[in-house]
């Protein structure tokens, strides 16, 4: 498969690839680790004119701990993650990012690329969704700040304005008493998700939940984050019955779609199983870390 013919272009700072996405508006895609957008390429379904490769950037790779959240460079590469203090702090993020794709990959992959992506079954929306993070956008005329949730509009679509570049991912740090997972049901190892489900919850001093994110892919047009499926749990005291009646109310928001990967009755009762696994594995350890 050989895609269509385009211009290609790698700019050495940031300012030169805005400059470029602005002057080629429409026509013009950006390219970062390229594992999401050059197979849409080969099968025709993205035939930008021109692609503006980030690769050499600087800047746009590091992680770092900043006002108590952490902020990752949208060119950083699912393996830098997994191997990053942020990753030590959430295990949504270690289980995530060590569990995409294989190691070719998760070497040349980047968070940045996945979010802008938006692929329905992609692991990296639903937890940045669950932990009500941002992404950074920049363009020529300033930058914007957005919430992941509500950023996903539909398949294959975001809130990325057509000058605008994805530069950063910006999560909070835990706070004590806050545990988390990232459980993801696949056909094989490295295989996109059948069911990903993200987990936190933390923990008040009276042991009930005042903190609770659920984010779910590969059962909609896009990733999105459970907020009935969170309410059924916030303000209660953790326990199994109550984690079931968060799974239903996330099946209840699912909108599979039948497929090779299974049918619409078979993913809606992973979704209940799932959430409910995820979210008592992130009580477990949000009580351990009190």
């Amino acid at each position: 498969m050989i895609p269509p013919q385009f211009e290609y272009f790698r700019p050495v700072s940031l300012d030169d690839a805005l400059r470029l996405l602005a002057d080629n508006e429409g026509e013009a895609k950006v390219l970062a680790g390229g594992y999401s957008l050059l197979p849409l390429m080969k099968y025709r379904l993205a035939e930008p004119g021109m692609l503006i490769d980030i690769g050499h950037v600087p800047g746009l790779q590091d992680i770092s701990q900043v006002d108590g959240e952490w902020r990752i460079g949208a060119r950083a590469t699912h393996a830098q993650i997994a191997a990053s203090a942020a990753a030590a702090d959430w295990d949504v993020v270690r289980e995530a990012a060590g569990g995409i794709g294989d190691p070719q990959i998760r070497n040349w992959g980047t968070i940045g690329g996945s979010c802008a992506h938006a692929d329905p079954a992609s692991d990296w929306p639903a937890v940045i969704q669950a932990l009500r993070g941002h992404f950074v956008l920049r363009s020529g005329t300033g930058e914007r700040v957005v919430p992941a949730r509500g950023f996903f509009r539909d398949i294959f679509t975001t809130d990325i304005g057509a000058s605008e570049i994805l530069t950063e991912v910006r999560v909070p740090t835990p706070a004590a008493r806050t545990g988390s997972a990232y459980l993801k049901l696949e056909r094989r190892a490295g295989d996109f998700a059948t069911v990903g489900v993200a987990a936190t919850i933390s923990l008040g001093g009276d042991g009930r939940i005042d903190g609770v994110g659920i984010g779910l892919t590969s059962v909609a047009e896009h990733p999105f984050a459970s907020d009935h499926a969170e309410a059924a749990v916030h303000g209660a005291h953790p326990s199994d019955e109550m984690f079931r009646e968060a799974g239903q109310a996330a099946a209840r928001q699912a909108r599979p779609a039948e497929d090779r990967r299974g049918p619409v009755d078979y993913k809606l009762a992973m979704v209940r199983e799932m959430t409910a696994r995820a979210l008592r594995l992130a009580a477990d350890r949000a009580a351990a870390n009190a």
